[in-house]
């Protein structure tokens, strides 16, 4: 106890301690890569790992680092076991695969119900469409211009219940490092902004993806807003995008989730960030480790990495 009592500081209280802890977390944003618990806890931190065995028995090993998932990891050991169970967790829920979303209104009725298109123009687009074997309706509604690309969009929004997002000036090395390239590239995502540094727009082309949206969700601790960008501003803006830096990225294809595991946890003990977080994306995992505190919604490239993993059963 005495030792509790010299460590909160002159004239302080390990119980005052905890209540400045408190206080401070409360008023501060709860950025993936800010601790409130390291703040004040330092030496006091015990091991995440509810099965650990060793706790206070380490002194040589920093008890700042590394962290995962907000929890302190005393040994290599208690690391894997995070990490293994963290695995588990992703890859035994629900699968999130993308699949064909079924919507109540197909796109052509739902634009003669708002009277945006004629049953003649609707008849004609689906005889180009089935004709030339390609393209999407919203596609030959606007070349045979029976509807314009902002209708189409509209329409699209209706069927997906989402808004019709707008690119204000935006600025791809500024949003580049909120989630990594591959998952940018491969699902057609498009970081718009960043407002009142609590809510994340995310901008996709014709179809929203529920999954990629949660997953950036869970990891940035931002509050995500899926929304449609009409066609001739997503494409040249998303090329943008991905010419832009991203953070060091590293793929493991491992022949299990055992393995993957393994080297999550060699990458973990290996960089020993202050903070980690891994979610499932469709039919792979994201860890993100930052490397110091983070200062704000967006962090900085140097401060973090990224890996993907994937194994030979998903």
């Amino acid at each position: 106890m005495p030792l509790l009592r010299r460590s909160a500081g002159t004239g302080g209280t390990a119980g005052s301690a905890t209540v400045r802890d408190r206080q401070i977390a409360a008023a501060a944003p709860a950025w993936p890569g800010t601790s409130p618990a390291g703040i004040w806890a330092g030496v006091f931190r015990a091991c995440a790992n509810p099965a650990c065995s060793y706790g206070w028995l380490r002194p040589w090993r920093s008890r700042a680092v590394p962290v995962f998932e907000a929890g302190w990891c005393c040994s290599e050991e208690c690391t894997r076991a995070q990490i293994e169970a963290a695995v588990s967790r992703e890859m035994d829920a629900p699968s999130r695969v993308r699949e064909g979303h079924r919507h109540r209104i197909p796109l052509g009725l739902a634009m003669m119900e708002q009277g945006w298109i004629t049953q003649q123009a609707l008849r004609a687009a689906l005889d180009r469409q089935r004709e030339a074997g390609f393209g999407r309706l919203g596609e030959w509604l606007v070349r045979l211009e029976a509807a314009s690309e902002e209708q189409v969009t509209r329409a699209l929004g209706l069927q997906w219940g989402c808004p019709v997002l707008e690119i204000d000036a935006q600025h791809p090395e500024a949003l580049s490092a909120l989630l990594p390239r591959l998952l940018v590239d491969a699902y057609g995502a498009l970081p718009l902004r960043v407002a009142a540094g609590r809510i994340l727009y995310l901008g996709f082309e014709d179809r929203i993806d529920p999954a990629l949206a949660l997953a950036v969700e869970r990891m940035t601790g931002l509050r995500v807003e899926g929304g449609l960008v009409r066609e001739s501003c997503f494409r040249p803006a998303h090329a943008r995008m991905l010419e832009a830096r991203f953070p060091a990225l590293e793929l493991v294809d491992a022949a299990s989730e055992s393995v993957l595991a393994s080297a999550l946890t060699r990458t973990l003990e290996q960089a020993r960030p202050v903070e980690s977080r891994l979610v499932r994306v469709h039919d792979c995992l994201w860890l993100r480790l930052w490397l110091r505190p983070q200062r704000g919604p967006v962090p900085e490239l140097g401060s973090i990495r990224d890996v993907i993993g994937s194994t030979c059963v998903h």
